[in-house]
This record gives C-alpha cells, structure tokens and sequence, in this order.
C-alpha cells in the first residue's frame, strides 16, 4: 500500500504512466484493425459481440502475462542461432540477424499469419465473381453456424502477438508493475470504446477497407522484420499510417461532397392544373 501511495506523489510516475497509456493505444491500433475488419465478416447480430469477446481476450492476455512478468522478460533469451548476421549501420547496429528469441518466433509467426490474412481478404475483396443464390444461401448458413468461433480463434492468436509486444515494450520503459496494469486497463478501455465506430466506419466505407488491410501487409512485414533483427522505428510506421489515413479521409469527403450535390434536386415547374393555369 505504502508503494502505492509514493506512486501516486511521485510525478516521473505520473509521467511515465501517461506515456505508457498513449503507447499501449498507439500499439492496439494494430490489434483493433484486425479485430474490425474480422468481425465485419460475421453476420450482423454476432460482430458487436465478437468485437466485445476479441478484445476482452486482449485484456485477459495482457494481465495474464503481467502477472508472469519474469518469464516475458526471459522470451528475450536466445533459444537458437543460425549464425547468419547483416552489416553494421552507423550507429553500430546489425541490420538484420538470425539469432532467435521466443519473442522473435512469436512475432515471426504472428507476421506471416497477418500476411496471409490480409492477402487472402485482399483476394477476396477484388475477386470478381459472384456466387449463384443457392451458394449465397450455403454460405450464409456456414458463416452463421461457423466463422464466430474461426473469427474468435484467429482473434486470439493475434492477441497473443501483439500482447506479447504490447507487455515486453511496457518493461522498457517503466519497471512498475502497477503503472503497467493500470496502463493495460486503460487503452484496452479506449480500444473497447472506439472498436464499433471504427468497425463501422470500415465497414460504410469500402475503399477503407482495403486501406487497412495494407496496414495489416505492412505491419506483418514489420513483425518479420523484427524477428530478424531488423530495428524499425515505430514512429515512421505509424507516421506513414496516418498520412494513408489522412488522405482517404479526403478522398471520402470529397466523394461525399459529390454524392451531395448530385442528389440535390432540380427545382420543378409549376404544376399546370385541368383548367390551363398554373398553380
């Protein structure tokens, strides 16, 4: 109780927990966009929810591997090496490596799963053919009597991924375990707020849709990069996400403009009434 109370009087405790709530927010942006555009593929009445269970599986993740903090810090430990290295940069950095931690393994995994996701939903996005009514009918049933559980599962394999990062960047910057669960709580709690309006904004606007799933491509990219060692600012990532989200923004309201003006309606003439006179 005592610890707790110096917390609260110390303000570098204060400040790091700011900081650390923005960066978890930042970090579940990668994990909420997947969880939108997943849940978008379920029936109607199922995605509220399966965006509710996916991120309430988040959070039970993340406090799960808090209370294990020793062991996330032991997924840094080399398991094995293929001894393979890349040129140093100038700040005396290798730019890629083949030695491999648990960690690295789980974010290796975790990228090439969210590559292959998020190509094989591109694929399905621009293919052009069109099932008959019987299929729709079939694949209706099947989404209904199946895709919850498969979207719940493919949620939590990402959760495991991106907890893992989520947990072992909270241990670089504060060595507070009650600033970390706070932290944790928190932008869980502005991920649980803002999943259905963002759902729903992606799923109105289709173009988004593939705009994310880009992200979803580069981020996997950058989970594989990270797996071999390869130091990829975050802040250029996320940069260079805001920028993409900025422009289709516009894109979206200049289309909206346009759909406006063109639904406005022409004034009408007077009509003319039996008797030749205008009314």
């Amino acid at each position: 109780m005592d610890a707790i109370v110096d917390l609260l009087a110390s303000p570098a405790a204060w400040v790091a927990l700011l900081t650390l709530i923005v960066m978890e927010v930042v970090l579940g942006i990668d994990n909420l966009i997947f969880i939108s555009i997943l849940s978008n593929k379920l029936p109607e009445g199922q995605r509220q929810r399966a965006r509710r269970v996916g991120i309430s599986l988040a959070l039970v993740m993340r406090l799960a591997l808090l209370t294990g903090i020793s062991w996330i810090i032991s997924l840094k430990n080399t398991v094995f090496s293929l001894g393979i290295y890349g040129p140093l940069d100038s700040h005396g950095e290798r730019a890629f490596e083949t030695d491999f931690s648990w960690k690295d393994l789980i974010l290796l995994a975790g990228g090439l799963f969210l590559m292959w996701k998020a190509t094989t939903e591109i694929h399905h996005s621009v293919d052009a053919d069109e099932p008959g009514e019987q299929d729709q009918l079939l694949d209706k049933h099947k989404v209904a009597s199946l895709t919850f559980t498969a979207a719940i599962v493919q949620i939590l394999l990402l959760d495991i991924v991106f907890s893992v990062d989520s947990i072992l960047t909270a241990v670089g910057m504060t060595e507070h375990v009650q600033i970390m669960y706070v932290s944790v709580i928190v932008a869980v709690g502005v991920m649980l707020v803002a999943a259905d309006p963002l759902a729903n904004f992606i799923n109105r606007n289709p173009s988004v849709v593939m705009l994310a799933l880009g992200f979803l491509l580069m981020i996997g990219m950058v989970l594989i990069g990270e797996a071999f060692g390869a130091h990829i600012p975050k802040g250029y990532i996320y940069t260079a996400m805001a920028f993409s989200a900025a422009v289709e923004g516009l894109n979206i309201w200049s289309r909206n403009a346009r759909a406006r003006k063109q639904g406005v309606k022409q004034p009408q003439p007077p009509a003319i009434e039996p008797g030749g006179e205008r009314s």
